[in-house]
């Protein structure tokens, strides 16, 4: 891993107009994000270090790879939680999760299963990045009627909405909140994702920010980009964002 106080990175962008990230991967081994304690408390850190005051943790929730539950979720955030303690870092650390729109978050709905929300009412769920769900309309319909909003996880990487973005508008018409990822922003999921991510700010239809972050790399891709902070000013001069509010 690299230092973050090296010479290399002493300049890095400041993010502290943001305050809050609304989505990361922190909880040690239960999903693609941190296998471990001291990776999460090595990733926590960068983002105290480019002015985050709050991080709300995200893992994942996918039936037939992370199965992951609230108490198992819980679990894993206690001890983070304590580690921050132990180490004197002072941020914000809370947790939620990342659903999948699959048929077992469908299953979860109709048996009133507790979700972990980003605040109040508000549940991040992303959709497939390879197709789209045919049943993703009434998933997020029934999300609603349990009485949650949908915060939809980085729409700009939906690749097969560059051609179908009527689907955004019908997105936003039914109150659906869209959560863009930083790294779109500097081209890491490539020029399809960030063409998408331009129409969307185009459109004024982003309204949190996260960093999705998972490992180093992405850490450092974030320290180190020399357009990140001109995107972000952007971004906040539509009025639109809502991280500071979390």
């Amino acid at each position: 891993m690299f230092s973050i106080f090296s010479k290399k990175y002493r300049d890095l962008p400041d993010l502290s107009e943001l305050r809050c990230d609304v989505h990361s991967h922190f909880i040690p081994g239960i999903d693609d994000g941190s296998p471990d304690m001291d990776t999460s408390i090595y990733l926590i850190r960068g983002l105290v270090d480019l002015g985050y005051k709050k991080i709300i943790t995200t893992p994942h929730v996918i039936s037939d790879m992370y199965p992951n539950t609230p108490q198992i979720i819980k679990e894993g955030y206690r001890e983070v939680v304590e580690e921050l303690r132990l180490q004197k870092i002072d941020v914000e650390f809370s947790v939620a999760a990342e659903y999948l729109m699959d048929s077992n978050f469908g299953k979860m709905l109709d048996e009133n299963a507790p979700l972990l929300t980003l605040k109040d009412n508000l549940v991040l769920v992303e959709l497939s990045l390879a197709l789209p769900s045919i049943d993703m309309k009434e998933l997020l319909f029934s999300l609603q009627i349990k009485g949650y909003q949908p915060v939809i996880a980085h729409p700009e990487r939906y690749l097969y909405f560059g051609a179908h973005k009527e689907w955004y508008d019908e997105m936003k018409d039914t109150g659906c909140l869209f959560q863009m990822n930083l790294l779109s922003l500097i081209s890491h999921y490539g020029k399809g994702a960030l063409e998408l991510a331009h129409y969307l700010i185009k459109k004024k239809y982003v309204d949190l920010l996260g960093t999705d972050m998972h490992h180093e790399r992405h850490l450092r891709l974030l320290s180190t980009s020399t357009r990140l902070r001109r995107e972000i000013g952007k971004l906040l001069d539509t009025g639109m964002i809502r991280n500071a509010g979390f």
